[in-house]
């Protein structure tokens, strides 16, 4: 397979690949992701078998705006509709009750990790294409790649397509917090604290 890099504005490439079931690099706020149509079972698949990476771990999804947020899950808490009002677009992932309609490629549990990152190219290509399964695009253990060229050193051969919206800021990934208890339960330590997230629905309450 070749490996082509577009700049990022090349949208419409972009989207006709994930329609056809193909998977597709792109800058986020953290580093590059690696991304396929959510609802996409066998492309989803592809993102595994493009990564090296174990089948068990499930794979986040990135949408564009909190009207996406219905679109994969049902019954939201409103912890998680408070968090996403205060943090999004930005790095906390929420993990909510799964959409059925999901593929079990994303998720093989009830729950989902979702977010909004605050980058304009990626924001963009959601807009465009919806909600996307969306992990870093690398290698399984190595190192998030925060350009496009560390993606192709990665991943050339492995994947249609990247987009190249410049360096990517890198650095630590989201804060990951569990929204289906009646507490906030932080799975993985991000930018954003448990005190932040504790203020900010305090002030909600």
């Amino acid at each position: 397979m070749k490996t082509e890099i577009l700049p990022a504005a090349e949208i419409q490439h972009a989207l006709e690949l994930l329609q056809n079931g193909g998977i597709i690099a792109f800058p986020t706020d953290t580093v590059y992701g690696l991304g396929a149509l959510a609802f996409n079972n066998a492309a989803i698949e592809s993102i595994y078998t493009a990564k090296n990476r174990p089948i068990e771990k499930a794979i986040p999804i990135l949408i564009a705006d909190m009207d996406d947020l219905d679109q994969i899950a049902v019954d939201i808490p409103d912890m998680a509709r408070i968090l996403a009002a205060r943090f999004w677009p930005g790095p906390l992932t929420c993990v909510v009750p799964k959409k059925q309609t999901l593929p079990a490629a994303v998720s093989a549990t009830a729950t989902i990790a979702v977010r909004i990152p605050n980058h304009p190219d990626a924001r963009a290509l959601l807009r465009a294409a919806g909600p996307m399964a969306v992990t870093s695009a690398n290698i399984s253990g190595q190192p998030g790649p925060a350009t496009a060229q560390e993606v192709y050193d990665q991943l050339q051969g492995r994947i249609p397509l990247i987009l190249d919206g410049g360096k990517t800021p890198g650095g630590i990934p989201s804060t990951l917090v569990d929204c289906t208890a009646d507490e906030p339960q932080i799975l993985r330590e991000g930018p954003i604290s448990l005190n932040e997230i504790l203020i900010a629905l305090k002030k909600s309450g």
